[in-house]
């Protein structure tokens, strides 16, 4: 589906600034569609059409049932059947009239108001509602529908939405949150049962109409501030560890003047302490992968210990070999002990075990450079553990066969390349050595470490490797395709 932003260069030619200035109208009007007990339908005129209108938005109430339940959004309406929204466009003041459901027949009310920016009508905003039935109404509904058409004022003249939005998330809230209306010395002249409940958390079990949250014993910065500053501010007041509510003050503004403002209070201590528990489990999960690294790297050096003690030169040989695998885990669960939750940058991961070979096992005799280009993105454990092992071996391989003593006096070139396409991370090692076996074939291999790279690659991880000569050149090409789970 089209964004508001598209509709509107498509259909009504309408540019950066002014775009914005819908975008911010669209984010915010579901309170406003709340505060209304209507759907809200936001029309722009069609350039490409005249005597069309374009429907660039649309927005249903929490609070009352919507009339309106196909999506309409991006269809053009003749203005001989809007002609409310289309005599707004023309007037450029609040109009509103009735207009008949295409489906029922039934008869809706339409307040259609015009949307200002820096003095020009960019779109017309409309509320839509089927006819109210005979009946009174509460002090609620009296109170949001008073709200709404100061909110309407407002929009007519241009001074809302806000230039200056609240980067935070809770800038979209809902009059389900608990809403405070106050008058433009900042005293409560009305507090919804769910505004109660949420000063009830703060303290607060005095009748909160005719004082102020100060005097209430609530900090009223958010409410001096957002007077002052004319704009939407939002603050979160923690009374306790157990208590967090967030206060969000909306400026009323007449004429230039606060006339008010509209106070939404959330109670989000379920959700704060959620997000305690999500970091003490997130700090815990490090501490785990910090404590297998420093207990590998114990098993490491025990086996260092070990080996220095064998007088086989083969024993001793795997031995080391067996260290540099368990280096190479550990390189994982260090990467991990860093990283937000159970991924990590491989790329973190390759850097170390390439420094690991090129440091352990390259020769002053035979010296053998290592480069690392691309990048494999972001891996979960279960996939960055097998394929450290595996580059490891690799690597491994490439250093004692690739470079046998005495065959080259120049260095060694190794390349470890990355890349990923989409669900498919893929890793080459190329080299410069003295090539393959002309009877070689990596599925009849029987060294441990290339048994090791199959176990993992293609067993484990549902990979493919292909290990072959370089084409036009001498060395050895190898290449991993391994792909990774969507989560």
């Amino acid at each position: 589906m089209a964004s508001i932003a598209d509709l509107a260069r498509e259909h009504c030619a309408l540019d950066g600034p002014r775009i914005v200035h819908l975008q911010r109208l669209v984010r915010s009007w579901g309170l406003l569609a709340d505060l209304s007990f209507s759907d809200l339908m936001l029309f722009g005129r069609s350039d490409p059409h005249p005597g069309n209108l374009a429907l660039l938005g649309h927005v249903r109430p929490t609070t009352a049932q919507t009339i309106y339940r196909a999506d309409l959004v991006g269809a053009l309406f003749a203005e001989a059947d809007r002609p409310v929204a289309a005599q707004v466009f023309d007037r450029k003041r609040i109009a509103e009239g009735q207009i008949a459901l295409v489906d029922s027949g039934e008869s809706v009310r339409v307040v259609a108001i015009p949307v200002r920016w820096r003095g020009e009508v960019i779109a017309v905003l409309t509320r839509e509602s089927l006819l109210p039935l005979a009946r009174p109404m509460s002090e609620l509904e009296r109170t949001y529908l008073k709200v709404f058409d100061r909110f309407a004022r407002m929009i007519e003249a241009g001074a809302y939405p806000f230039e200056r939005d609240p980067d935070d998330q809770y800038k979209a809230p809902r009059v389900g949150d608990g809403v405070l209306v106050l008058d433009a010395l900042g005293r409560v002249e009305y507090n919804s049962p769910n505004a109660v409940s949420a000063l009830h958390r703060l303290g607060v079990h005095d009748n909160a109409e005719g004082f102020t949250l100060g005097d209430l014993g609530v900090d009223d910065g958010v409410v001096r501030s957002a007077y002052s500053l004319r704009t939407h501010v939002i603050v979160e007041i923690e009374r306790r560890p157990d208590v967090t509510v967030v206060l969000s003050c909306i400026p009323l503004v007449d004429r230039g003047t606060v006339s008010g403002g509209l106070v939404l209070a959330r109670d989000i201590s379920e959700l704060r302490r959620r997000d305690r528990l999500l970091l003490s489990k997130d700090a815990t999960i490090r501490e785990i992968h910090h404590r297998v690294k420093n207990n590998l790297q114990t098993v490491s050096s025990l086996l260092r210990l070990q080996s220095r003690r064998l007088e086989s030169p083969e024993a001793r040989a795997a031995v080391e070999e067996s260290v540099r695998r368990i280096a190479s885990i550990a390189v994982v669960h260090e990467t991990l002990a860093h990283a937000v939750g159970d991924e990590a940058p491989f790329i973190d991961v390759v850097r170390p075990l390439v420094r690991m070979v090129e440091e352990g096992l390259s020769s002053p005799d035979q010296p053998i450079h290592f480069s690392i280009i691309g990048d494999a993105g972001v891996l979960p454990a279960h996939v960055a553990t097998p394929l450290a092992v595996v580059l490891t071996e690799l690597l491994q391989n490439v250093v004692e066969h690739a470079y046998p003593t005495g065959h080259e006096t120049k260095p060694g070139q190794v390349l470890v390349e990355l890349g990923r396409d989409g669900a498919t991370v893929r890793v080459r090692v190329v080299d410069d050595g003295v090539g393959l076996p002309s009877d070689f074939a990596i599925g009849s291999a029987t060294g441990l470490g290339l048994t090791i790279v199959r176990t993992f690659v293609e067993s484990d991880l549902g990979g493919t490797i292909e290990m072959r000569p370089r084409a036009g050149a001498t060395g050895t090409y190898c290449e991993l395709l391994v792909p990774v789970p969507s989560e």
